[in-house]
């Protein structure tokens, strides 16, 4: 079965995303794109709204598409209500009722801004992770390239052991290092 082609960029920017607008205490206000997790921006007045929600969510799509992340399709409301029944440990509950009064804030925006800062957080965690994959990757083949050179005869063998990643360049030197205390330390 053929995989589903991936959608071009124009066609994620010509969609349309539900955005939510909560006015701050501090003035201003803040819009959110639920269906794009982190896409957030402030806008001063009502008028400049329409302006930085698009700005927001076109820069938030440019970004994702050009990583090469799914661009999650927008959500309708026939979709889902933005309601669900949870049930936690009382104590839970309490704890999270008591947190919404001391903030000044619902329980409900309370528990969303949770769920929202997690959901978000766990996603950067997994972007972090697979670049770290893809950059230890890129190290790696860079790493061999210049050994294969040293060992050629194309590159001094201190470009080479430059090329060694830090914690085996460290672990290297140690063992000198290691030598030269207990020299000094027996003179004494």
């Amino acid at each position: 079965m053929a995989g589903v082609a991936r959608q071009t960029l124009d066609e994620h920017l010509a969609q349309a995303y539900p955005f939510q607008v909560i006015a701050s205490r501090d003035g201003g206000y803040v819009i959110v794109y639920p269906d794009l997790p982190g896409c957030i921006t402030q806008a001063d007045t009502l008028d400049e709204i329409p302006e930085m929600a698009d700005e927001a969510r076109r820069l938030w799509i440019e970004a994702e598409y050009e990583d090469g992340h799914e661009i999650p399709p927008p959500s309708y409301p026939e979709e889902y209500s933005g309601k669900f029944v949870a049930r936690l440990p009382r104590s839970l509950h309490r704890q999270l009722a008591e947190e919404a009064e001391r903030q000044g804030v619902s329980l409900n925006q309370h528990v969303v801004a949770l769920l929202s800062r997690g959901n978000t957080e766990a996603r950067l965690e997994r972007q972090l992770h697979d670049m770290e994959a893809r950059l230890t990757s890129r190290l790696d083949s860079i790493v061999e390239h210049v050994e294969r050179h040293a060992q050629a005869g194309h590159a001094p063998a201190s470009r080479a052991r430059q090329a060694v990643p830090r914690g085996e360049r460290s672990q290297a030197r140690s063992a000198p290092s290691k030598q030269r205390e207990a020299a000094r330390t027996g003179a004494r």
